[in-house]
């Protein structure tokens, strides 16, 4: 069997001597993973990094056998990153949640273009909209594999107006009033996850908070938590304002 795709290199992991696996998010196949023979040589290893988009071609007997990849490189966003140290860790926050939280083989083609996209702006420094970017990914995300936020109504009264909650339990908003009896079990529901009011850093992380909560509970596999590149993005985005 075989077939060629794009894909984002998401992990590495050495097999062997000379070898690696590589596990990718390819843009018509989902998560995929493959042996890459020779992939810790000089030629090879500069590229296969965390967030590198690449050409692949994946070669096995039989569908469910591991297969190998051949890999060349599109675009190396890791190296373009080193300056930014702040964009490198929201480059990697976005690939170890994708390693974590995606399922094997089921393709994800929305999820895909909007990831690429993250990327790029990542590397284009616009340091004033990638944050807020990143927040609509984790959004899209949540979204994506079946758990998005409904935050367009109060899951009390059904009224638009006045939510100043979401329930951790449902994802759903509560409006302020409604929420009173049971204010401290709840999340508070920052503006900027529906879109309104400033994107500045404490509603950014304020919101992040929420969606992390989210995908922790979740996305992320029982017995695993949130990734820890996840958690230095947050604290390099409270440090720099």
């Amino acid at each position: 069997m075989e077939w060629c795709d794009e894909g984002i290199v998401l992990d590495v992991r050495p097999h062997g001597e000379t070898a690696v696996v590589l596990d990718a998010f390819t843009a018509e196949r989902g998560r995929h993973a493959g042996l890459v023979p020779g992939g810790i040589s000089r030629r090879m290893r500069p590229f296969l990094q965390p967030g590198t988009l690449v050409q692949l071609v994946w070669r096995a007997r039989l569908d469910e056998q591991l297969g190998r990849f051949a890999a060349e490189p599109v675009r190396n966003r890791a190296a373009s990153l080193l300056g930014d140290p702040l964009a490198l860790a929201a480059l990697s926050a976005v690939t170890a949640l994708l390693a974590t939280v995606l399922p094997d083989r089921a393709p994800h083609p929305g999820l895909y273009a909007r990831t690429d996209a993250l990327l790029d702006l990542l590397a284009s420094a616009e340091r004033t909209l990638w944050p807020l970017a990143y927040l609509r990914w984790e959004q899209a995300l949540l979204d994506e594999l079946g758990f998005g936020l409904d935050l367009g109504t109060c899951a009390v009264t059904g009224r638009s107006d006045d939510l100043g909650f979401v329930s951790p339990r449902t994802g759903r908003a509560v409006s302020r009033e409604a929420a009173v009896p049971w204010a401290a079990r709840l999340l508070p529901l920052p503006p900027v996850l529906r879109g309104e009011g400033e994107a500045d850093t404490a509603d950014l992380l304020a919101a992040l908070a929420v969606t992390g909560h989210f995908v922790a509970a979740r996305l992320v596999p029982e017995g695993r938590s949130l990734p820890p590149a996840r958690s230095r993005l947050l604290d390099l985005l409270a440090r720099e304002g």
